[in-house]
């Protein structure tokens, strides 16, 4: 990171496409004018850090009907609105290829190339079951106050 000390932090906790290329787009113009900047991902936002393939692990019953229950990676999440059964997800991913737009995936990696922190919440992990091997590789484990003490510093804080 810079030594500019601009700090941008994001929590992401909607599960939805648009939001999540929202957050994505933001923290990554961010990143281009040399902020650190943090996405913080809870509840339904870890969904967009989930791998696309099903990892091995042992879960109880509970664990494993969220893990069915719950979409697995940044290709599988639906529109918050006009979502259409998935129709609405296609669409819109149809139009940004069209106007050459990078897709949630892309985003995410160019985040990561960025050097954008991606912080899975680790409470949030515990509840929903979520272990680290079923989270794409590159990001960071912390809980709420690891989140706060980047807050803290940052000028721009956004709730996604």
């Amino acid at each position: 990171m810079t030594e500019n000390n601009e700090k941008t932090t994001i929590v992401l906790f909607s599960g939805e496409l648009d939001k999540a290329i929202a957050a994505f787009i933001i923290a990554n113009g961010a990143a281009a004018y040399d902020h650190e900047v943090t996405i913080f991902f809870t509840f339904w936002g870890l969904n967009a850090l989930r791998k696309d393939e099903q990892a091995v692990v042992k879960k109880g019953f509970l664990e494993t009907m969220f893990a069915k229950m719950m979409p697995r990676g940044p290709n599988k999440l639906g529109l918050s609105k006009m979502n259409f059964g998935g129709m609405g997800s296609k669409m819109i991913k149809h139009v940004m290829k069209k106007h050459n737009a990078l897709s949630l995936p892309e985003l995410i990696e160019l985040a990561k190339e960025q050097g954008v922190k991606l912080v899975a919440c680790t409470m949030t992990m515990d509840l929903l079951g979520l272990q680290k091997e079923e989270l794409m590789e590159g990001i960071e484990f912390a809980g709420v106050a690891a989140y706060l003490g980047d807050a803290t510093d940052a000028k721009v804080n956004l709730f996604i």
